[in-house]
Parts: structure tokens; C-alpha cells; sequence
């Protein structure tokens, strides 16, 4: 079953079906599919590596793959452009795993119905349980079932693009490795 917050419309998820599975064999997560049309028909897509750094040559290489598939495919009637982009630093969340990961960050979300009178909620990411996600809020700490949101983003804080650019620099210096906080430190004091 494919989330909301990955894909929304029908013509997304049917767009999902045809780009997720090339995304996946070239080792990277489709974060979020959107297909836009302003005065121009524009399908961005955002994609990570499962440790969540891509960078821009990688953005290039998924580019090719997809248009050569969408070319054969042919899903999209109209001419259109193709945005592949990394999920940035205020990056949106989609999959339950986000929440987890990004636990102690501070986060907007908001529900597709009204929670208690109100649909946006602002606050730090509490983790997980279950499928519930868990924001502390001034008032105390709630739980929204996953299947209840309609957005979910990270809010760019210091904390934030400290922590970003930490992660950033260590995955230049040694690859697709991931390094715990520790690690990367006394990787770093060893320099």
C-alpha cells in the first residue's frame, strides 16, 4: 500500500508503480512524487540513499533512469519536466521510518481531518509506537496514527543544519558508511 505522503493522486501512485522499482534497484528510497501543473507539467521526484545522502550526480544518474523508463512507459500525456532532487535539509517526511529517525527534531504536521478542533500541529518528533507518531507539543505529548497525516516536514532549526552539514561532511569523507555521533568525532579528531 502506498502512503499519501508519498504519492497522492491517482496519477502519482500510478507513476509510483512505474518509477519506484527502477529508484529501488539503483540502491536508493523514493521519499515523495509529485506531479504539478502549473503553467507547466513538472514531476518531481525526491530521493535518498537509505542513509539519506545523495548528491548531485547521483540526482543526474536517477534522472536518466527514469526518463528512459518514463520514454518507453509513456504515462504522462502532455510534455513535462523532470525534477530530481535530494529531500533537503527541511526535508518532507514520508515513510514511518522518518519519524523514528529524525526523533528530537522539531517537525510541522498536519492531519487530513480535524484532531481534537485543529489539523496542524507543531512540535519536537517524539519517536514512534507502533504506527502512532508520538510530537511533543506545549501542552504534553500525543500520539497521530500514521495513516491520519496529510503533510509532514522538518523545520529548519540551527540544530537542524548542524546536524545536516555533520552528516553531509561525513559521508564525503567515508562513503556510504554510517558513523554514530562517537564514530564521526573521533574519525574526525583523528584527521
Amino acid at each position: 500500500m502506498v502512503n499519501e505522503l508519498i504519492a497522492k493522486s491517482a496519477s502519482e501512485k500510478k507513476l509510483l508503480g512505474i518509477i519506484n522499482p527502477v529508484i529501488s534497484d539503483m540502491g536508493f528510497e523514493l521519499v515523495r512524487l509529485r506531479l504539478m501543473s502549473n503553467k507547466e507539467i513538472t514531476l518531481q521526484i525526491m530521493a535518498a540513499r537509505p542513509n539519506g545522502y545523495i548528491n548531485v550526480d547521483e540526482c543526474a544518474e536517477i534522472s536518466t533512469a527514469i526518463s528512459a523508463v518514463l520514454d518507453v512507459e509513456d504515462p504522462i500525456l502532455d510534455a513535462y519536466n523532470l525534477e530530481v532532487s535530494s529531500p533537503g535539509v527541511d526535508r518532507p517526511l514520508t515513510r514511518i521510518k522518518d519519524f523514528e529517525e529524525f526523533e528530537g527534531y522539531e517537525v510541522k504536521i498536519e492531519t487530513v481531518d480535524l484532531i481534537d478542533g485543529r489539523k496542524r500541529f507543531r512540535g519536537t518528533l517524539a519517536g514512534i509506537n507502533g504506527s502512532e507518531i508520538l510530537i511533543n507539543l506545549d501542552e504534553g505529548t500525543i500520539g497521530l496514527e500514521f495513516d491520519w497525516l496529510a503533510e509532514a516536514k522538518l523545520v529548519l532549526t540551527n540544530d537542524l543544519i548542524k546536524e545536516m552539514l555533520k552528516q553531509s561532511k561525513t559521508n564525503q569523507k567515508f562513503g556510504d558508511k554510517k558513523f554514530d555521533a562517537f564514530e564521526t568525532e573521533r574519525l574526525e579528531e583523528t584527521e
